[in-house]
């Protein structure tokens, strides 16, 4: 299995569409282990680029701090599994929580700074 974070400043961002860089984390299922780990730069952000790209990169899962409905629908389109509201900023941390099975996703989405009026 391999897992995108999205990091800023080498943590977890609170919104994935604003990283400067992924992290993508090689699991093994057997074993709940990092197999292997590297980074690479985000491309500059447009609406449905990410998810695909991600795709492409073989992404599995995606552990965010959060995103918006429509990226969150996006990712669920490529078969990527979405799990949002992280209370670590460690992305390692958050790896290893998701291996352990002691991590979920709280379902936060993200509103864009859209108030009610």
């Amino acid at each position: 299995m391999r897992i995108a974070i999205p990091v800023v400043g080498g943590k977890i961002s609170g919104h994935f569409g604003r990283c400067e860089e992924f992290l993508l984390y090689d699991t093994n299922d057997e074993t709940k282990e990092i197999s292997n780990h590297d980074s690479v730069v985000s491309p500059r952000h447009q609406p449905g680029l990410l998810p695909e790209w991600l795709r492409e990169l073989g992404v599995n899962a995606i552990i965010a701090g959060g995103m918006g409905q429509r990226a969150f629908q996006s990712f669920s389109d490529n078969n990527i599994e979405v799990i949002t509201g992280v209370n670590t900023d460690d992305p390692r941390q958050a790896v290893l929580d998701y291996l352990a099975g002691t991590i979920e996703s709280d379902g936060e989405i993200c509103d864009h700074g859209r108030h009610p009026e």
